[in-house]
């Protein structure tokens, strides 16, 4: 804004005493001192607002006007609450530096004028970018992306100082202003999307403010182009899959220019994320492709070949044909019937994605087809070196998930389950079909454990926990209960710790010493809490069937 308009603006109670030929100067901010010397908090264009409490005698009005006009300030207003009349050797030094000077009438506030100036000052610019967005916004919808939502990003903090990222539905970074600083913490990342899918999930509309760490944010679900939000049936078909744009500010208090303006940039960003879907047709078109051969028993040769196609396309300029693991994932809902299958896909795509990667671009090497209410990855690895077994290549299950489970637990809300397995790598075509089983199974052990968002993978296929998941209900509670109700009846009323101590012993393997020293007990206290199990169970730790029936109840309680 303009020096001119302040005068303009009867309100404000502002009355010139010097300085008509500079009031064509721009305002870009305001700023409330009364130090001597207040230069290191100011930049350039202010109009400085001050109660001349700095000034001592005549001499200091000089050198206070000297180092406003170095910072390159726009004007100073002076108020005579304290004083009464602006002193003629202020009046006279401004007039020397040629520097804007207003008088405040005793009525008007400091803030009055500062919400005033801020306020106009943001719709100025807002009305630039928005401008600005309008065009980015026809490039993109016209030709290839201008720089993606980074460049957006960036004109959002140095327009309108605002800090923004883009996330994903699980809390992974797509991209972020330049001038924002640090990155947002991972965990601040999946806390922020778990507030967003749960608000969705509850119907509120965005944008949803969220106090956090002290910082308040609001956040704007970034949803496709072509869709409407009463586009999709039902939310819980997207509510895993749309990114959110999160801003560091309480949009609650903007006016309704600027609200608009942030639903533009969520529908730029939106083209953006429609572009990198349709890029991953190829990539899903291959999964879907091999998947059939594997499933309709196809020869190796003939599944070899779609391989060799895939491979460059997933892990360009890799020089040796990679293994292959597998990934099954499937997302239920209670109630009503939705679609998994698709949303289940877009999961996958983005829970394969390492957690620390930002950008889109990282979950260009991921194959992800989906059958019914199954999604199947299909995740290329380097070959495995000579020096390594191979026991550990790959994927982990619980690593999978380790991440993500904040954000997906409140995506699902009280109805929806996310679970998955993951296969062992293999090296050949002639091992995808058992690896798809293989994963398929792990999916299964992980579907039978309590919980919202629960993963296994191959290592435990071939252990006890198996098969626990499959012991029928009652026949688990009859078990336990026959060998852990006494020891916990003798718990509540003696607090003798005989559960926790049964845990050590069997872990230590029977172990007196390595147990003692865990508990931090004699060996002779833990003598007598072992022979007091046995003689509430009827059973005899020493020997191994015994061991095992306990170690098993223990696992199923």
């Amino acid at each position: 804004m303009r020096l001119r308009a302040l005068l303009d603006t009867d309100v404000l109670g502002l009355r010139l005493l010097g300085g008509e030929d500079e009031l064509d100067r721009s305002v870009r901010g305001v700023m409330t001192t009364d130090l001597r010397d207040p230069s290191r908090y100011l930049s350039g264009g202010e109009l400085v607002l001050t109660g001349l409490a700095w000034r001592r005698d005549a001499d200091d009005s000089e050198s206070f006007v000297r180092i406003l006009v170095q910072a390159g300030v726009a004007a100073l207003a002076a108020g005579e609450a304290e004083l009464g009349d602006v002193p003629d050797d202020l009046v006279l030094a401004c007039a020397r530096h040629r520097l804007p000077l207003f008088a405040v009438h005793e009525s008007v506030a400091f803030a009055t004028i500062t919400e005033h100036v801020v306020r106009q000052v943001s719709s100025e610019r807002a009305g630039d970018l928005a401008a600005v967005v309008d065009r980015h916004r026809r490039m993109m919808t016209s030709g290839p992306a201008g720089g993606g939502p980074d460049v957006v990003l960036d004109l959002l903090g140095t327009d309108l100082d605002l800090r923004a990222w883009v996330l994903s539905p699980t809390g992974r970074m797509i991209a972020g202003s330049k001038v924002a600083g640090a990155d947002l913490p991972a965990e601040t990342c999946a806390k922020l999307a778990a507030e967003h899918l749960a608000a969705t999930r509850t119907g509120r509309r965005g944008p949803h403010r969220v106090l956090l760490g002290g910082a308040t944010y609001s956040l704007f679900p970034v949803r496709s182009v072509g869709r409407s939000p009463q586009a999709a049936r039902d939310v819980r078909e997207t509510v895993l899959s749309d990114w959110l744009l999160a801003v560091e500010a309480d949009a609650g208090d903007w006016p309704e220019e600027r609200m608009d303006l942030l639903q533009g940039v969520t529908q730029l960003i939106a083209v953006e994320r429609d572009r990198r879907d349709a890029a991953r047709t190829v990539r899903r078109r291959l999964a879907q492709e091999v998947l059939e051969l594997v499933q309709t028993g196809a020869a190796p040769a003939e599944i070899a070949a779609r391989l060799r196609v895939a491979a460059p396309v997933l892990l360009p300029g890799l020089g040796a044909a990679p293994h292959w693991q597998v990934v099954v994932a499937r997302v239920e809902w209670d109630g009503e019937q939705v679609e998994g299958g698709p949303v289940a896909q877009s999961l996958l795509e983005e829970v394969l994605v390492d957690p620390q990667a930002t950008g889109p671009e990282p979950s260009d090497r991921i194959a992800v087809a989906h059958t019914g209410d199954e999604a199947i990855a299909l995740v290329p690895l380097p070959a495995v070196s000579s020096e390594h077994d191979g026991s550990e290549t790959g994927l982990l299950a619980d690593a999978l998930l380790r991440s993500v489970r904040e954000p997906l637990s409140a995506g699902l809300d009280d109805d929806g389950r996310v679970t998955l397995g993951v296969s062992a790598a293999v090296h050949s075509a002639e091992g995808l079909r058992g690896a798809l089983e293989e994963a398929r199974h792990a999916r299964r052990v992980a579907a039978a454990r309590p919980g919202r968002v629960c993963a296994a993978g191959h290592q435990e296929l071939a252990s006890h926990v198996l098969l626990l998941p499959f012991v029928p209900d009652d026949v688990r509670r009859a078990f336990t209960a026959r060998l852990l109700d006494p020891l916990t009846d003798y718990d509540r009323r003696h607090r003798a710790e005989l559960i926790p101590t049964l845990e050590a012993f069997l872990d230590c393997d029977g172990s007196w010493t390595r147990c003692a020293t865990r508990l931090h007990l004699h060996v002779n206290t833990l003598r007598y809490r072992v022979g007091r199990i046995e003689q509430l169970t009827g059973r005899d730790l020493s020997r191994l069937e015994d061991k095992l029936d306990f170690f098993l109840a223990l696992r199923m309680s």
